[in-house]
């Protein structure tokens, strides 16, 4: 039979059907065509800087936790009435209107023991214990009106590290770096240090979550290697380390191109950023380099470890491109003797903190900066226990939080609180807000910033959040 005739006897189903068929295959090819080159460029750099919806002013963020939380009303919040109150029983309509942590019988009010003042042109205020933070009044923005969901610890510092109370979300650092990515090629794009121990969330506070596991933060330590087995085993060289992270990439590189599985970009991004961490990160941890004044500006000394290292640190690591700094610090949780206790974390924290300000400024790079001092609620207008040993309680309905830089309006003071701290009187601030108003200020809109996971599109600020624009400069 001739083949031509073979062809016209065809049906014109038979026709659509198997023309049909051939479209899918040669669309099925060209889509994983386009996923292998995909795939080819995502181990490149699977961190490359990516542009923001809209023009931002800051470009990378340093994030000071504050472990425990401290109390908002002997650091940020004068409160003359409280003080007049100290001694005197809670009123009922206090006492009941909501459930506390530890507090169980009805308690004495208690007013800051220590004085407030204004500071610079702004006459922002600030307590006695914080008078280097003080005097960079006019470049800080404190949020009076914040506000959150959670009582406990844990729970509160992963609502205010990620948007939800529970374990399994992605950390804001790593929404920024999916997000933004970096600028660094030798240093990770989202680095953590840690004062002392993060307790019950652990470093779920900086975890990826369902992002792929490229976007966790990475811990630098103050003792030993700076990361985890970044050093190469005894025995083993430059030229031979290099030898074995050529030849293991060569076979990801192999495998990503039959599997598509971005956890193996992630794996081949990670071998060639560990290889180049060697070398970068010992230079960056030296800071033998620095000129004794900007020693003395922090109070640190080369090869020392601790808070005040941390935030000179910090300086450093932006200065290099990376994109989110986070520093955690321990010991703010006082529930007694708070007197001695915030005086004595304050003497640690004051001075090094106010010196990353003025560091940044001085270098030209506050204005892209964005500094955030907080921490996961605030503390009760109430005594925990006696006047003679007075702590205070959790409080999540209204604490208070700073901002400085990367476009923040210095010298102003967003919201307000009652005459005792307890209650927020005008523009109550979310932890979602606060989250929405962190990406605008980076260009990101917190709407447009999503990652699909078991069928849904989730976000840093869950479904709700609005920017606070009275903050931003």
């Amino acid at each position: 039979m001739n083949p031509q005739s073979t062809e016209l006897q065809w049906t014109r189903r038979e026709l659509f059907r198997t023309g049909a068929m051939g479209i899918g295959v040669s669309a099925l090819a060209s889509l994983l065509d386009e996923e292998a080159r995909g795939a080819q460029q995502s181990f490149v750099n699977p961190l490359r800087a990516r542009k923001s919806d809209y023009n931002n002013r800051a470009k990378s963020v340093i994030y000071i936790h504050m472990i425990g939380a401290p109390s908002q009303l002997d650091l940020y919040v004068d409160k003359p009435k409280l003080r007049e109150m100290t001694g005197e029983l809670c009123p009922d309509e206090l006492f009941n209107s909501q459930q506390f942590a530890f507090i169980r019988s009805r308690p004495k009010m208690y007013g800051s023991a220590f004085k407030f003042r204004n500071y610079g042109e702004s006459g922002q205020v600030f307590s006695e214990l914080l008078p280097n933070i003080g005097s960079m009044a006019d470049d800080i923005a404190v949020i009076e009106s914040m506000h959150g969901e959670q009582i406990n610890h844990a729970p509160a510092q992963l609502f205010m590290q990620t948007g939800f109370g529970r374990f399994g979300r992605p950390s804001m650092g790593s929404w920024v770096t999916y997000g933004l990515g970096s600028e660094s090629e030798n240093l990770p794009a989202f680095v953590v240090m840690v004062t002392g121990s993060v307790g019950g969330a652990g470093n779920s506070l900086w975890g990826n979550g369902f992002l792929p596991s490229i976007y966790q933060g990475v811990e630098f330590r103050a003792t030993g290697d700076p990361v985890l087995f970044l050093s190469n085993p005894k025995g083993i060289q430059s030229n031979d380390r290099r030898k074995i992270v050529d030849a293991i990439v060569a076979l990801d590189r192999e495998q990503l191109l039959n599997m598509r599985d971005p956890e193996i970009a992630t794996r081949i991004g990670q071998y060639e950023m560990a290889f180049r961490m060697q070398t970068s990160v010992p230079h960056l941890m030296d800071t033998s380099q620095e000129s004794v004044a900007t020693h003395e500006m922090y109070g640190t000394k080369p090869g020392q470890a601790g808070f005040a290292n941390n935030c000179l640190l910090a300086r450093r690591l932006v200065e290099q491109g990376v994109r989110f700094v986070q520093l955690f610090d321990q010991g703010w949780d006082h529930h007694t003797g708070i007197e001695k206790s915030i005086r004595n974390k304050t003497r640690q924290v004051d001075k090094p903190i106010a010196a990353l300000l003025k560091d940044l400024k001085q270098r030209g790079m506050l204005d892209e900066t964005l500094v955030i001092c907080g921490s996961e609620f605030g503390r009760t207008p109430m005594v925990q226990g006696g006047l003679n040993n007075a702590g205070r309680d959790h409080h999540k309905d209204c604490f208070a939080i700073w901002m400085a830089g990367g476009g923040i309006r210095g010298g102003s003071r967003i919201g307000q609180s009652d005459d005792l701290g307890f209650s927020i009187t005008m523009d109550p601030v979310s932890v979602h807000d606060f989250h929405a108003t962190i990406l605008h200020l980076l260009g990101k809109n917190h709407k447009e910033l999503t990652y699909r996971y078991q069928g849904r599109r989730f976000r840093l600020t869950d479904v709700s959040g609005t920017p606070v624009k009275q903050i931003v400069s």
